[in-house]
């Protein structure tokens, strides 16, 4: 796990060795052995992430855990010696699919860990919850077994799962209530319909029916696409009736399944600029309880950004996940839950409150040798450059006397005064 705590480039993506006494050779190949090594399973590798999680929800959150759930395409067209690829967005795309599910706190919105992580391939899904290589289910079909480990896992508070619009399915809606405490907060689509003070409308309709009741309540300043702006809420209550129009991956037409009436709760939140202009809108169903305000239900799925972060922290901000070497599903998977644990040492440093923390975050900046906003004074990819340059310090301390990295540096700057270490310093 030390080994990821860097962040790579493109050309450097794979494992980086720490300055100890072994060659580097030798961590590839110990590297290798563990990721094909058949007894580390990926719950095992699981279990520290779960850990982590259980700890920080005891530590970090109100009343709920958010859980946010999502999607990303890991792309590897130019590595052929990955044999198990799948086409993605069309044919000639390949590469494997990702389905991630990443702890959020409910109290500030700080990511806590990734609790759940699978890959899909062509001999089928290598997944953190269970041992083996198991058949794939469809997308949204994925869903209801990850909130059900999730929901197993005893994080000491219920589980709110947060998931985009691909998740906005009256059937899969009647599956999930069926579950006693099985809380979810989804962002419909624009054009659905439901049942409103007795009458079908559109979601359009019942936002301008709310619009000229004047229920849209200033809530908060937020930043939207980096510019100040505020998020306007408003509230209602309706009833989907429709039938499920499941989709389908066996080239059959759709059908339409009937069920019981879905009662929910429907939260609009407007992004809106100084001067009024609409720039967003989000249409939001959740049967979460009453005692959460709507201002509250809007904020936590604000919040659901955080594991677009995770996937950039993994991809091109951090760990190149997309270049990574390994020849299979299996052995990415496996490195894929090393490296989320990299991550949450990442974020714990990040969001820790304490003084000397500050004091830490600051160092691994300087160390970073990365340029912050005035705005933003540190990130989790700085953090990230920090923390190896750091652990390499800690290494080569504990291998090199200090008269030896004089020496060294005598050798690589023969004046003196244009030795680093002497910079300050009467010669």
């Amino acid at each position: 796990m030390e080994e990821h705590l860097s962040s790579a480039d493109r050309l450097a993506a794979g494992l980086r060795a720490l300055p100890d006494t072994a060659k580097a050779f030798s961590f590839t190949q110990a590297a290798w052995r563990f990721y094909h090594n058949p007894r580390v399973t990926l719950p095992r590798l699981a279990r520290p992430l779960v850990a982590a999680g259980r700890e920080a929800v005891a530590q970090q959150c109100d009343a709920f855990v958010l859980v946010v759930h999502d999607w990303s395409n890991l792309h590897y067209n130019n590595h052929a010696a990955k044999t198990d690829r799948v086409a993605l967005s069309q044919s000639k795309d390949l590469g494997y699919e990702m389905q991630a599910a990443v702890l959020v706190s409910d109290r500030s919105g700080d990511p806590l860990s990734a609790i759940s992580l699978s890959l899909r391939a062509a001999d089928g899904v290598h997944c953190s919850r269970q041992a083996g290589v198991r058949q794939p289910l469809s997308p949204l079909d994925e869903l209801a077994p990850a909130m059900d480990y999730i929901e197993r896992q005893k994080l000491g508070l219920p589980a709110v799962h947060v998931i985009d619009s691909e998740a906005d399915s009256v059937g899969h809606y009647r599956e999930w209530i069926k579950h006693p405490e099985r809380y979810f907060l989804v962002r419909a689509d624009t054009e659905r319909i439901a049942e409103y003070e007795g009458q079908q409308c559109g979601f359009a309709l019942i936002r301008q029916k709310l619009h000229e009741n004047k229920a849209f309540h200033k809530a908060r300043e937020v930043s939207y696409h980096g510019q100040l702006a505020w998020q306007w809420v408003a509230e209602t209550r309706v009833v989907l009736t429709q039938p499920a129009r499941p989709q389908r991956r066996d080239g059959q037409p759709r059908k339409s399944i009937p069920g019981p009436p879905v009662p929910l709760r429907l939260v609009i939140s407007e992004v809106r600029d100084a001067t009024g202009k609409t720039l967003a809108v989000w249409f939001l169903l959740t049967n979460v309880p009453d005692i959460v305000a709507a201002d509250r239900v809007a904020l936590w799925y604000y919040w659901r950004w955080r594991i677009e972060s995770f996937f950039k922290l993994l991809k091109s901000a951090g760990q190149q996940l997309e270049h990574w070497q390994q020849e299979n599903a299996a052995a990415v998977a496996k490195r894929l839950l090393v490296v989320s644990m990299a991550c949450v040492i990442v974020w714990k440093l990040m969001h820790n409150d304490a003084p000397e923390a500050a004091d830490v975050r600051q160092l691994l900046v300087r160390l970073s040798g990365r340029q912050m906003k005035r705005t933003k004074p540190y990130t989790a990819p700085a953090i990230m450059a920090g923390l190896w340059v750091l652990l390499t310090v800690l290494y080569v301390l504990e291998n090199y006397q200090v008269t030896d990295l004089r020496r060294i540096a005598d050798i690589l700057f023969p004046n003196p005064r244009a030795g680093p270490y002497n910079r300050g310093k009467d010669v």
